[in-house]
């Protein structure tokens, strides 16, 4: 009699372990999807609010950690113009990018180490905005060099090229900005995000509408 429940209960564990795993990836995949959708504020906050909770769930998944640090890390950016609300956005994605860096194998997942450091560009370019006089030299070059190192290592990664177009864009000329090289680079990202396909939540493809809205920024300003 004993056996027997010890083999049912173990059956129940199964049965609520196996039904929380589908719950999860469930509703990864749905958050995943809204992002193409996501504009506001509140949209990148709501996200980054469930990103956060579905990362605390699982602990071992790297992308979850991922999608937080950069809807946190947006949120900083669309806060450039409130710079004193930027702060505990900027601190949050760094601590959540970090934990996600310590999740993979960062000599054999490229790929996701590139996105992963894109993210990181995106919160130090956030960091910038909070005081640019004071942290412009420590966190441009910074920033630069994570978009440098996530092209290096994914030349396909549409996110590192777009980066990359956005440092030359809003960086003075006198310090190497230039912004028809900017739109070099915006051009290359518009035909590499064209041929990505969303075969997984696994699989990052947000930025495609920010590096349009660069394209127009520049058609604008010529």
């Amino acid at each position: 009699m004993k056996k027997l429940f010890l083999i049912l209960l173990g059956t129940i564990l199964l049965q609520n372990i196996s039904f929380a795993q589908d719950t999860y990836m469930q509703q990864m995949q749905a958050d995943a999807l809204k992002l193409d959708a996501a504009k506001s504020i509140g949209d990148y906050q709501t996200l980054a609010n469930d990103f956060a909770r579905l990362a605390d769930f699982k602990k071992t998944d790297w992308i979850a950690y991922y999608y937080a640090a950069y809807c946190n890390a947006k949120t900083g950016w669309l806060y450039m113009q409130s710079p004193d609300k930027i702060t505990p956005f900027a601190n949050l994605a760094d601590v959540q990018i970090k934990t996600a860096i310590s999740l993979i194998d960062t000599n054999s997942r490229k790929a996701d180490l590139s996105e992963i450091y894109c993210v990181q560009s995106m919160i130090y370019r956030a960091k910038v905005y909070i005081n640019p006089m004071a942290n412009g030299k420590k966190y441009g070059p910074a920033a630069n060099q994570y978009s440098k190192r996530a092209n290096q290592l994914n030349p396909e990664n549409p996110r590192a090229i777009y980066l990359l177009g956005w440092g030359k864009y809003n960086t003075p000329k006198l310090w190497g900005g230039d912004k028809d090289k900017a739109k070099e680079y915006f051009q290359k990202a518009k035909e590499l995000f064209s041929k990505e396909v969303r075969s997984s939540f696994l699989q990052p493809t947000c930025g495609e509408n920010d590096n349009l809205e660069m394209l127009t920024k520049y058609d604008k300003q010529k």
